[in-house]
């Protein structure tokens, strides 16, 4: 199988079902978004020493494959979609590991170890992912499982962030207001 296809040199692409989109339509923005989201955790993987953090990112990555399908499928299509089931599983994980860090009085700047400093940078490609989410539901109907999960996701690569920063004794930078 060839893995170019000429099926999108005029700017168009399929959504799940063959429907055919510009590139640039929303819900291609979206769920490329996602995508870009999964690569950047694969770049935190490759910098990532411990085991459970290592585990859970690749959980994660799995997560955002079955949310970019929800994203190309029209509501009604049959495939699998992010539920409340993997909402649930992030805030375990956040209910996990939270207790287990110096609690924030100030903000943060981000940074830290190398696979911190990549989970911030993950964190903010989740938010705009959750922005441009919250658009395509203005727009469509879509459920809010989506939205909710790249939410919760967001607060759980904080953590990681800070996580990782505790377990390689890599100071957190505070921003204190002058």
């Amino acid at each position: 199988m060839k893995i170019y296809t000429k099926t999108g040199d005029k700017g168009e692409t399929s959504l799940h079902g063959g429907k055919r989109v510009r590139k640039d339509a929303l819900r291609i923005v979206a769920y490329g978004t996602v995508d870009e989201l999964s690569s950047v955790l694969g770049v935190c993987r490759s910098f990532n020493t411990v085991r459970n953090i290592d585990v859970l990112l690749e959980e994660i990555q799995l997560d955002l494959f079955t949310l970019g399908a929800d994203l190309a499928a029209p509501e009604k299509a049959p495939i699998s979609r992010i539920t409340t089931d993997e909402i649930t599983r992030l805030e375990k994980h956040i209910d996990d590991l939270e207790p287990q860090l110096p609690p924030l009085v100030h903000f943060i700047l981000p940074g830290g170890n190398r696979t911190a400093a990549m989970l911030h940078v993950a964190r903010t490609v989740c938010r705009r992912a959750e922005r441009i989410i919250v658009r395509l539901g203005q727009k469509e109907a879509l459920s809010s499982d989506p939205q909710v999960f790249l939410n919760r996701l967001s607060d759980l690569l904080f953590i990681l962030a800070r996580y990782s920063n505790m377990l390689g004794d890599t100071p957190e930078k505070e921003w204190v207001p002058k």
